[in-house]
């Protein structure tokens, strides 16, 4: 299973590019604090993890994150390479998250107050599924298997 959920809050204004093609693409990096902090200096150390989300998901990064504000990121992790352009011979190899879902993380003063209330999934219509659990019962067993 690939599967990455970060919180973390982002480095620089996303980037909204589109392709030859006209497909919405945006880069950003997540800063994410690690668990622990230095015990020599009490200071907590990030983790600065490169993601690229594609068309609507996009477009909602570009037009409701910024610089500073806390974001939740689930997707896939990507790895890719690509030649040095000063030196032919080098290869770089980078890994980024591939970007499926993006929500907001805090209260009214992390999102701005403007940004609507609800995640990139439900804005290109991907339900929800916890939303529509909540109308089913929990059935409690006494442990025995019905089969």
């Amino acid at each position: 299973m690939n599967k990455v959920i970060l919180v973390g809050r982002l480095t620089a204004d996303p980037e909204l590019r589109q392709t030859q093609s006209g497909i919405s693409s945006c880069r950003f990096t997540v800063a994410v604090d690690r668990k622990f902090a230095d015990k020599e200096t009490g200071e907590r150390k990030a983790d600065f993890v490169g993601c690229i989300a594609w068309q609507r998901t996009a477009e909602f990064v570009a037009e409701y994150f910024s610089k500073g504000k806390l974001i939740a990121v689930e997707g896939e992790l990507r790895n890719n390479n690509y030649q040095d352009k000063n030196h032919s011979d080098v290869t770089h190899y980078t890994i980024d998250v591939n970007v499926n879902n993006v929500e907001f993380v805090g209260g009214k003063n992390e999102s701005g107050g403007s940004a609507p209330q609800q995640s990139a999934h439900e804005q290109t219509g991907t339900a929800d599924m916890s939303n529509a659990l909540a109308d089913y019962e929990e059935i409690l067993s006494d442990g025995d298997v019905p089969f």
